[in-house]
């Protein structure tokens, strides 16, 4: 074994009725990447939580280049060398990217005065090295969430830390974006600094990951060379079981078409846009960060207005303005940004569940009728198999693939005929996966329509019956399941 930069022995914690690490020991050794791996639920934020001062731990040691440490805050831990990229998002929306990213550490004139020239080249010079084409000078409000990503990541390799934590870095950007993050990953890692690599996307792990520890339930279960393990083996330690079948694929596209998509277009996001959904098929949608998926699935769904376009749903011509529009024609929109716009994370599971059909759960004069809502959100919560104490817990106390799990509840209450699914398994485990997939695949076979956005080309070759492919924000190929190949979309989409 190399040198420890970080050795972890006998980590254990508790909260009110969970034990959520029971014993778990850890080893970053120097210039490596080390892949944290853990279905949901399994100990990893907890873990991570205690490394960087924001959680007491009950028992346990950690030491950091040989030396115990003990962190009362992040800001301890980031000036004692460790740094975080973390899953949710921070950016503060009316400052720049250079301005985020240096926040706090802006340099100066004379000690008092920002000197925003520097700070603008330092940025410049920071996101030229990482290969990400941003703005310095633009505002976190105006970028995607997927630039807003690549800026959380520039943010934490600014800092001059020896360990640097990677929560779910990728789940946001596209194939290319990634590519660009492994080199600056082996870059820091030749350089010595070690990477803690937490990621759902087993195919990254074996990409970029040296080392693996994985827990589960809060326990330590195994750990090692990432090159002495395969992907059944590391699955089956992942869940305590086999996975017999990763993607779900019951459905059967019939010949009529359930939605068609007519020149579509927004000035400068996407443009001529034309294609159809036929009934029983789950129609994917590929392409690079910036081709203008997500904002193609804004403008059909009526969040963002269009500039030209038609939508026609069973043959007839249907004006989809707004979201409530969109909704009274049978369309549902899952977003990519489960924590930003698909949840309200202040609110518990009942509520969250019941919100886009309080006006069926209500009586004439507007009174919410508790029983029915009660009964629906139940019947949601067991066809969903959402792991829940109850339907009164906050939401932003379940799991990831428990998130999403009432995302998808609560437009299932709407009885929708066209899901709209942009990222549908972002940061969620594969046994998690595995159930969403599932209920696409029922939903599709039951003569209804799913359109589904990925960034993950296993995904949407494993789930689409067409693809069709983005690039640039025009349509650069629509290729059947049984022509596709990795190679294909990512030709058509760069």
């Amino acid at each position: 074994m190399g040198e420890a930069l970080l050795d972890v022995r006998d980590l254990r914690k508790s909260f009110p009725g969970v034990r959520a690490l029971d014993g778990v020991r850890f080893r970053l050794e120097r210039g490596s990447v080390h892949a944290l791996c853990g279905g949901n639920g399994a100990g990893k934020s907890t873990f991570l939580a205690i490394l960087m001062g924001i959680t007491d731990r009950d028992a346990g040691t950690i030491e950091l280049r040989g030396r115990a440490v003990d962190f009362a805050s992040p800001a301890e831990a980031l000036a004692a060398g460790i740094s975080i990229i973390q899953q949710e998002l921070s950016p503060v929306p009316d400052m720049t990217v250079a301005e985020n990213i240096f926040l706090g550490r802006e340099p100066t004139t004379m000690g008092v005065f920002v000197d925003r020239a520097r700070l603008r080249r330092d940025t410049a010079k920071l996101l030229a090295e990482l290969d990400f084409d941003i703005d310095p000078g633009a505002k976190l409000r105006q970028l995607s969430l997927a630039q807003q990503q690549l800026v959380e990541i520039a943010k934490a390799l600014s800092h001059d830390a020896d360990v640097i934590i990677m929560d779910e870095p990728t789940s946001a950007i596209g194939e290319e974006e990634v590519e660009h993050l492994f080199r600056a990953i082996r870059k820091l890692a030749a350089q010595g600094r070690g990477i803690i690599y937490v990621s759902h996307r087993l195919a990254e792990i074996f990409a970029i990951a040296d080392t693996y520890t994985v827990l589960r339930d809060g326990a330590f279960i195994d750990s090692g060379r990432i090159a002495a393990i395969d992907r059944a083996r590391l699955i089956r330690e992942i869940l305590g079981r086999d996975l017999t079948e990763e993607f779900v694929k019951e459905n059967v596209p019939r010949q009529e078409v359930l939605l068609r998509v007519e020149g579509f277009s927004r000035q400068g996001k996407f443009a001529a846009i034309s294609l159809d959904l036929r009934a029983g098929e789950i129609l994917g949608i590929y392409g690079l960060m910036g081709s203008g998926r997500s904002e193609f699935f804004d403008c059909l769904f009526g969040l963002e207005p269009r500039d030209a376009g038609t939508v026609e749903i069973d043959g007839q011509p249907v004006p989809i303005r707004n979201a409530a529009e969109a909704m009274r024609h049978g369309l549902a929109l899952i977003t990519e940004d489960r924590k930003g716009s698909g949840l309200v994370m202040t609110a518990n599971v009942r509520q969250n569940i019941a919100l886009a059909s309080l006006d069926r759960l209500s009586t004439t004069v507007g009174f919410l009728k508790r029983r029915d809502e009660q009964a629906v959100v139940a019947r949601m919560i067991d066809y969903f198999n959402v792991k829940t104490p109850s339907p009164e817990v906050p939401v932003r106390n379940l799991s990831g693939g428990n998130q999403q799990k009432v995302v998808l509840g609560r437009w299932l209450l709407t009885e929708p005929r066209i899901l709209l699914m942009d990222e549908p398994t972002r940061g969620i485990d594969v046994a998690a996966k595995r159930e969403v997939y599932a209920f696409m695949s029922r939903f599709a076979a039951a003569g209804k329509g799913v359109i589904m956005v990925t960034s993950e080309l296993p995904e949407v070759l494993g789930m689409a019956d067409r693809i069709v492919v983005f690039k640039d924000g025009r349509i650069a190929g629509i290729v059947a399941r049984d022509a596709a190949s990795q190679e294909e979309l990512v030709h058509l989409a760069a």
